[in-house]
Formats: C-alpha cells, structure tokens, sequence
C-alpha cells in the first residue's frame, strides 16, 4: 500500500506536509505505521497548481527519502494547493509513468488501494476507454486505469459520481469474467480548484485517511497517516465517504452504499477535524 498527503488552502511551502512535520510523508516513506508494508519506496511524485490552470507535476523512482531534489523543491515551492505521494508498488513495474500523482489536463490524481484480480480485468477495463483516453495511459498500473475511466463517466461535471460509476466498472466487469470484485479506494484528486478525496472499499480492509484543518496555512489537510502522532486534531474519515474541499470549505458525502449511521458520522466530520 502507498501512503499520500493534500493540502488545500491559503499558499505554503510544500515541505510543511511533505518534510517538516515528525511523521511527514518523507518519514512515512520508510516507517509507515497503518499500512501493510512500512517502506514505501517504489518511488514518489508531487502534483501542484500554481498560476497555471494545469498542475506542475515531478515524479522519480528513487525512494522520497533518498531524493534531494524533492527536499529542494519543497523547500521553494509555495502552492495553495498540492498533491504528494510515495508508491509501494503492488505487481506493476517502478518507472516514473506508474509513479502517482497522474495528470491529465487540469486534473491531478494518486491513489492507495487496488483492483482485486487486476491482471486479469486489465485488458477488457482498457478496451472500455475511448481511443483518445487510451492513447494518453502512459502506465500500466490499476490507479492510472481507474483514473482514466472517471474522466471517461464525467469527472468533469460531478466528480464523486463519475468515480462511483469507474468503481461500478470495474465490480462489473470483474463479475463478467469470474473475477472475485474488489475495490479498495482511498484517493485524492483535484482540478486546481476544488481537492476531492475518497476512502471506500468493497470489503472489510479499507485503507485509512485522515482530515484536519490546518493552522500553517489556513487551509484542510488529507493525509493516510496523521502528520504528527502528539497532535489530535486529526479526525479519522469513516468508510465510504466523499470529500470535497473548496476554499475554506469542506463537505463530505456518501459514497456507494450508505446506512443511517454512517451518514450521521459524514455531518459531523467536519466539525470535529476543525
């Protein structure tokens, strides 16, 4: 499993979440503490909006804790808005087009979790994209395929629904060919003006995240693992839950298959990562 960080709001330098803090997503690159594997060393990639519509985007395959050139450009870089992830590849190669965060347009998106059985849905799910999304899947992992189908059902328009139909994708096509359907989906996605983020699984194994308000710039923080254990503002994101950051904002909604309970927890989330 991969561990990722997000941030939204008034412009900071990069290093607040990626480097500076105790348990930053440097540091979880090689002692991660809610995940499978504690090292996550297939490589790493930053996606981040600045005076462009489309994000600035630099990914390599050398661990995050071994790069320079990340520290350099987190320590330089402000933005309002960033993307940070660091791999542990599940069974696709380590190169720089399987490093997340993955970037089409003005979209920007990385992802912790897995397709069940990928390599056997993989060619029919790639057949489903149209000539031109085909053409721009430069990778071979299931997150870039997945990403792909969303802007495929409309990302543009409504993003959690679009997401919710790649997902249905998938379980049906897994259905189809005999496949054992299994989704696990804790992901962060953007377009530069909104930050949307989501944790759902179809079964009992959904990775975790993480919500604060962030008092370095004002602004909402998405992490897998809290940035600091001493600190409590962290508030856990209940399984299958929508977020959607904008501006000093943040809304959280059902996503798939929701009961009463589980939408109470989704009013109250906000107040209590404030």
């Amino acid at each position: 499993m991969c561990r990722w960080a997000a941030y939204s709001g008034k412009p900071v330098h990069i290093e607040e979440i990626v480097a500076s803090p105790r348990h930053s997503l440097i540091e979880q690159s090689q002692a991660a503490s809610e995940c499978k594997t504690s090292v996550n060393g297939d490589g790493f990639g930053l996606a981040w909006y600045g005076d462009r519509p489309e994000p600035g985007l630099y990914r390599d395959i050398l661990p995050a804790w071994s790069d320079c050139n990340l520290r350099n450009i987190a320590r330089q870089v402000r933005s309002p808005l960033f993307l940070a992830h660091v791999r542990a590849s599940t069974g696709t190669p380590t190169n720089r087009q399987n490093c997340h965060p993955f970037v089409m347009g003005h979209w920007a998106f990385m992802h912790n979790g897995q397709i069940g059985g990928f390599t056997h849905l993989r060619r029919a799910l790639e057949e489903k994209l149209s000539d031109a999304l085909y053409q721009v899947r430069f990778g071979s992992t299931d997150s870039e395929l997945l990403f792909l189908l969303a802007l495929q059902e409309g990302l543009e328009e409504a993003p959690a629904r679009a997401l919710m139909k790649a997902v249905e994708t998938v379980l049906e096509t897994a259905q189809r060919l005999s496949v054992e359907p299994l989704v696990r989906l804790t992901a962060a996605l953007s377009d530069g003006r909104q930050l949307h983020a989501v944790r759902y699984s179809t079964d009992a194994i959904c990775p975790t995240l993480y919500v604060s308000q962030e008092t370095i710039g004002e602004g909402w923080c998405l992490v897998s693992e809290p940035l600091d254990r001493q600190d409590s503002r962290w508030a856990a994101v209940e399984p299958g839950t929508f977020i959607t950051v904008s501006g000093a904002e943040m809304r959280c909604e059902p996503f798939g298959r929701q009961n009463a309970s589980s939408r109470g927890k989704h009013r109250q989330l906000a107040e209590s990562a404030a």
